[in-house]
């Protein structure tokens, strides 16, 4: 299995000055004039250079996370650049709620992750935007997991889809989240794994703290995954090759 790792960060951690971007990047923030824009753009931005100063194993001086710039390809997707050579990395960003993830894989391989809040969603949302499969379970769902259960399965898809470097471009329903029982084996295509009809939610406690998915292209192409949640907050990271379950990036005191 490929190896990827996580960093979150809060809005709190993101220092009021803006000494650690780049030039490019300090003139792309002086063009937005909504306040929230602003906040969510530099949260994430901070969360994805100090997630690369650590997996790249730079100092996280400002100068140098200056010297480390996300750029959106011509898919939007981003790419990272440093000291204005492409780095040897691929990463997905999210952010929601006043946070942010951001999930690092070696070069060349197809990542996505997502943050989402547990939150009601409309009857109507789940049957614009999910497959029937994936509204069948939600319909068997409790009520209690019902909130839960919909937050994850629209996280997939946005991780995927990310990973696709398409984003919403597509229609949401052309990709399908299973929930596993058990994690996709090293040599397996994990397709023995099912759905199980009466699923619901396990006690968040193995495999540092994450549980396992994949979703599948109408096309046939699968991505396997992991997700996790504490309190209000849902994150999922899918990947090709399959990943491990994401390690966590730990920032120095």
């Amino acid at each position: 299995m490929m190896d990827v790792y996580w960093l979150e960060q809060s809005d709190a951690d993101v220092p009021v000055d803006n000494s650690w971007l780049s030039a490019i990047e300090a003139g792309l923030l002086s063009g937005m004039r909504v306040a929230k824009r602003r906040a969510d753009w530099r949260l994430g931005r901070w969360t994805a250079k100090h997630a690369l100063a650590i997996y790249l194993n730079v100092p996280a001086h400002p100068h140098t996370l200056a010297r480390i710039e996300i750029r959106p390809a011509s898919s939007g997707a981003p790419e990272v650049l440093f000291a204005n050579k492409p780095a040897a990395v691929t990463i997905s960003l999210s952010h929601r709620a006043r946070a942010a993830i951001c999930a690092v894989a070696p070069p060349g391989a197809a990542i996505g992750c997502d943050l989402e809040v547990i939150e009601p969603r409309s009857d109507g949302f789940v049957a614009d935007y999910f497959t029937t499969e994936e509204q069948a379970l939600v319909a068997r769902a409790s009520a209690a997991d019902r909130s839960r259960l919909l937050a994850l399965l629209w996280s997939g898809k946005e991780s995927a889809l990310k990973a696709l470097s398409m984003g919403l471009r597509l229609d949401t329903r052309c990709v399908m989240v299973s929930l596993l029982e058990a994690p996709p084996r090293k040599g397996e295509g994990g397709e023995e794994y099912l759905q199980d009809p009466a699923f619901s939610f396990p006690p968040s406690f193995a495999l540092n703290n994450w549980q396992p998915l994949h979703v599948r292209h109408a096309d046939g192409q699968t991505f396997h995954g992991w997700w996790q949640h504490n309190g209000n907050l849902l994150r999922t990271l899918v990947a090709a090759p399959p990943p491990a379950p994401p390690t966590p990036l730990k920032t120095p005191p």
